[in-house]
């Protein structure tokens, strides 16, 4: 999890920030936006916004049919910039190989930003779900057990500021859509120093969850399995996968 730097207004850049705004403002539901849909998206004029977006067009980031804009996948070069030069995903890359073949299942590494996971590293072949587990995805932190743990870490006053501010969305019938559940879910994650999540995000998936911390015992990350349930109960589950989870934690300290 990352803190944001302190900065000094005279070394604010305010043309970076909306730049960045703009790009951010393109999502799944709105792929395709005109000047004036993205400066509403992100609080910006139209003639400010058509600039950012004909700027961002010249340099390749978008491309435009004269009245809409989208992205183009020269905008996967800022997340690969990242991928390539983090130490995180490099360090824990033989690890997840190794826990991988240990439990047979999908292990990932993922950090919290903002109300988001984003998986940095992982090991596995490919299964059917509908959304979120590749590498460098975003996916709602609450509807994972990853997410859930990195959240439930921060602390009961921090657990309780964000559930006044965030809707529980359902993603199926067994997401957790009551805060006052949440809150207790969180409670027990504390507790256990552990994580399960249960076809919150995926029918018929599980992900398992366990706390990277760094050799002060700050928390950086979560280590996960996601699997299929199949016959598998969770009590079952957790004693095959957990202590192999906890171990690799273990091995990592000190070096992340």
């Amino acid at each position: 999890m990352t803190t944001p730097v302190p900065l000094d207004k005279k070394n604010w850049i305010a043309g970076l920030e909306k730049g960045l705004s703009i790009i951010e403002t393109f999502d799944d539901a709105h792929p395709r936006l005109s000047a004036t849909q993205a400066g509403q998206r992100c609080g910006l004029t139209r003639t400010a916004a058509r600039r950012y977006l004909l700027t961002l067009a010249h340099l390749g980031y978008v491309a435009t049919d004269g009245k809409l804009f989208w992205l183009t996948p020269r905008v996967m070069r800022l997340g690969q910039s990242y991928l390539e030069s983090a130490r995180l995903p490099r360090i824990v890359q033989p690890f997840l190989q190794r826990l991988t073949a240990g439990t047979q299942e999908i292990s990932y590494v993922s950090v919290l930003d903002g109300s988001d996971i984003v998986y940095v590293a992982r090991n596995g072949t490919n299964r059917a779900m509908n959304t979120g587990f590749v590498l460098g995805a975003r996916v709602p932190a609450q509807v994972t057990a990853a997410g859930m743990l990195m959240l439930a870490m921060q602390g009961e006053a921090a657990v309780d500021a964000w559930l006044a501010t965030h809707e529980l969305k359902p993603f199926t019938s067994h997401s957790i859509t009551h805060k006052d559940r949440m809150r207790l879910e969180m409670a027990r994650i504390r507790a256990q120093d552990y994580s399960i999540s249960e076809q919150q995000l995926d029918m018929s998936y599980r992900g398992i969850a366990v706390p990277l911390r760094d050799h002060k015992g700050d928390l950086i990350a979560a280590l996960s399995l996601s699997m299929p349930m199949a016959q598998e109960s969770s009590e079952e589950a957790l004693t095959r996968v957990l202590p192999l989870l906890r171990e690799t934690a273990q091995a990592m300290l000190n070096l992340i």
